[in-house]
């Protein structure tokens, strides 16, 4: 007989006991970078401003600081305003830039135009749009929910596109600008537990591709980043609870993985007039793992069980 997966029954518990989780995460604070070593002019996007959509938290923190620290200044929008807050509140005090913050779900397009016309307001300009929003957690086919499925799609893919969208209406469409679509990698082989989130980075890969043709004439670039394992996420957070499993480094190319500043810093390259001719593609920022590193279901629910197990010990 083949290994199966936990019933159904057992994800479920799993499942709740990382929504406990993921409560208390609310009261997690984003620390801006303690040195940083600026590899381009550090006022390169004096002026400039970026749109982040899930820039209160984890890479996309990372990013909107990076191009504070090249003289941007930026908009971060998400759903929990309390975190936005905070989050603008240090990125600021870092930087010593603008980073207004607004309250938007991404599935709702009112809440976009809203956060775009209040941005234009005070900036009276927008440059650059990272659609970064997302929504995942590990989870086997057989025990995902209709909604969960329909609740990943609806923020990864459907928020992309209002969003993008959006911004096209209101400003890119006269203006110009460029678009980074943050994906992953997940959809390359099938990757077990995550159906849903590398169906919707494959339909944003997809929509990225048709983006690109459809405005470019209207001088808009568009292109995707798929990190790989990123070291301080949340992502990994879920998966090992901080701790880093050895055998997930040495199913990497270049032995380790990556930090949240290096996809700053990458996103930063695809904005300069260096990445001019980039447009409809994707930059994978993973040091190889996804060409190298392990995809057996069996293996990865055994992994899930441990971490869940570990989890539930510290409750």
């Amino acid at each position: 007989m083949p290994n199966r997966s936990p019933n159904a029954k057992d994800w479920d518990l799993r499942l709740q006991k990382r929504k406990m989780s993921g409560q208390q995460a609310f009261s997690y604070v984003e620390k801006c970078l303690e040195s940083y070593k600026h590899v381009f002019n550090p006022d390169i996007l004096r002026d400039k401003v970026v749109f982040i959509t899930g820039g209160g938290s984890g890479i996309c923190f990372t990013i909107t600081e990076v191009f504070l620290r090249h003289q941007c200044d930026a908009v971060i929008v998400g759903r929990n305003v309390e975190r936005l807050r905070k989050s603008a509140d240090t990125l600021m005090k870092a930087t010593g830039r603008r980073c207004l913050y607004y309250q938007v779900d991404v599935r709702k397009p009112q809440d976009i135009l809203n956060a775009i016309d209040e941005t234009l307001k005070v900036y009276g300009r927008i440059d650059y749009l990272i659609n970064g929003a997302a929504g995942n957690f590990l989870c086997p086919l057989e025990s995902m929910s209709y909604n969960a499925f329909k609740t990943v799609i609806e923020i990864d893919t459907l928020g992309t596109f209002n969003t993008s969208k959006a911004m096209y209406e209101r400003y890119f469409k006269n203006n110009g600008g460029v678009i980074i679509n943050i994906t992953a990698t997940l959809h390359y082989r099938g990757q077990a537990l995550q159906a849903h989130v590398g169906s919707a980075k494959a339909a944003i890969e997809t929509l990225t591709r048709h983006m690109a043709v459809e405005w470019g004439p209207d001088r808009i670039r568009v292109m995707c980043v798929a990190p790989g394992p990123i070291a301080d996420t949340e992502g990994m957070r879920r998966l090992a609870g901080g701790v880093l499993p050895e055998a997930l480094t040495q199913g990497i190319p270049i032995q380790r993985i990556g930090e949240r500043v290096e996809i700053g810093n990458v996103c930063l390259f695809l904005v300069t007039s260096m990445a001019e001719l980039l447009t409809g593609t994707v930059v994978v920022a993973d040091g190889g793992s996804w060409l190298a590193s392990s995809n057996d279901f069996a293996q990865r629910s055994k992994l899930f069980t441990s971490v869940s197990n570990s989890s539930r010990s510290k409750l």
